[in-house]
């Protein structure tokens, strides 16, 4: 919340990604709201939320306090149209949400929007989301969404699980076999007696999700998550236009002409689904960690917290993605450490997601195909683990989403933060990446 006490504390004032200052004076001079407070609305509740102050004037960018005459007119005119679903789809204030704040004689009203929580988003005005009405905050402005990610958000508000869809049309001849085979042998020998293991791979498929059919309309088929976890790439590129997994791993010397000491990405000689891709990845991430000599039952133990919090990084980025997205799957690691990328942001705040305790996987399915080989953690408890494994060896982790140049989130572990590092704004040692190859669609981040 803005601390706003003093005429002092208003010409400190800069308008920022969660501060909007308005004059509000109206045609009478009196206090109205102003045309332009609505898209301020809308873009502070589909981003991060916001502080509008209204009896604030700019001039050459500095702020001083005009006033507002009559402002429990304006609250009561904020509130009537707070409710009216023609002006806005979403009420999101309380009384408390709305102040009226005396600094020597004059008033001024602070509102404090809060982000609205993907059900309720898009937060849009004028009864139509598309058509320019929806709103996002970026840098000191309210920019329109593009319709593209409305309809985005309008999937996120009413499918806990994007991953269940039915894919019309695609069966078990879009499946790669072999990976679906690797999978049931990974399931049988952590699972010996479990009575799945005698299906077929169509049943099988379906007890866990891969396959289902619609009761009500009897449509069946691949789910979205079968064919991400064990289909052939031809498939999903079909089924998913703008699906792309990238691992890069980069050698110290960042002035070298080799870009990278090792890349996969799928170029037609495996798979490129889901499943593949962690089995291949996850012996990269750790191939050179170092171990140190535990014993446990006279065994030695090379599976540590490290490796375990990597793992789960991997897996925690696949599983949350937002596949309709535009940009890719990115796996990074250099010397420095490590950066898992993922298209969509995050479902639940990163603060909380860090401390743990509340879980909104986008894609469930995928989640329990993971968890029934002992991958991944349930009920929100993976990133505090892999905050716990990478910590306790003397790494920092930084986790947060953005929206530009397309809406993903970000987990950046390093393995140490030097000076430079402390003071370098998140994501930007990660900034400059190789560009992808001419043959690759250039919507995908490279």
């Amino acid at each position: 919340m803005v601390n706003i006490k003093t005429l002092q504390d208003i010409s400190t004032l800069s308008e920022s990604v969660e501060l909007e200052c308005k004059l509000a004076a109206g045609r009478d001079g009196k206090g109205q709201l102003p045309k332009n407070f609505w898209p301020t609305y809308s873009s502070f509740a589909n981003t991060r939320g916001g502080v509008i102050l209204l009896g604030v004037k700019e001039k050459k960018g500095n702020f001083f306090l005009q006033g507002v005459v009559e402002p429990q007119r304006l609250v009561t005119s904020l509130f009537n149209h707070l409710n009216n679903p023609q002006k806005v789809s979403v009420n999101l204030l309380t009384d408390e949400d709305v102040q009226v704040i005396t600094i020597e004689d004059r008033q001024l009203v602070l509102i404090q929007v809060p982000a609205a929580s993907r059900q309720n988003k898009p937060i849009f005005l004028n009864g139509n989301p598309l058509q320019g009405n929806t709103f996002r905050r970026l840098h000191e402005g309210d920019r329109p969404c593009d319709d593209a990610t409305v309809k985005r958000m309008l999937a996120e508000q009413v499918e806990d699980s994007r991953d269940r869809k039915i894919l019309s049309g695609f069966d078990l001849h879009d499946i790669d076999i072999e990976s679906l085979h690797r999978y049931r042998q990974m399931f049988s020998s952590l699972r010996p007696d479990h009575p799945w293991n005698a299906l077929p791979d169509q049943e099988f498929l379906r007890v866990q999700g891969g396959f289902r059919q619609d009761r009500q309309s009897g449509e069946k088929g691949l789910t979205l998550a079968g064919l991400l976890m064990f289909g052939q790439w031809p498939s999903i590129q079909e089924a998913v236009p703008d699906y792309f997994v990238d691992y890069q791993e980069q050698g110290e010397d960042k002035g070298s002409h080799t870009r990278w000491l090792d890349r996969v990405i799928p170029d037609g000689t495996w798979s490129g689904n889901i499943f593949d891709f962690f089995l291949r990845i996850s012996r990269k991430l750790t191939a050179d960690l170092k171990v140190p000599f535990l014993l446990k039952g006279h065994v030695r133990q090379d599976d540590t917290l490290l490796h375990r919090a990597l793992r789960e990084a991997l897996v925690n980025t696949l599983v949350h993605a937002d596949y309709s997205d535009r940009a890719s799957i990115l796996i990074k690691k250099d010397p420095e450490g490590f950066l898992f990328r993922n298209p969509g942001l995050m479902r639940v705040p990163t603060e909380q997601a860090l401390r743990g305790g509340e879980s909104d996987c986008r894609n469930q399915t995928l989640h329990q195909l993971f968890l029934m080989i002992n991958l991944g953690e349930r009920a929100g408890s993976g990133l505090p683990k892999i905050r716990q494994g990478w910590e306790s060896n003397g790494g920092t982790l930084c986790l947060f989403d953005t929206f530009t140049p397309y809406d993903q989130t970000r987990l950046e572990m390093l393995w140490s933060k030097s000076e430079e590092e402390k003071g370098k704004t998140p994501g930007k040692r990660w900034e400059k990446q190789p560009k992808r190859s001419s043959s690759f669609s250039q919507q995908h981040l490279p």
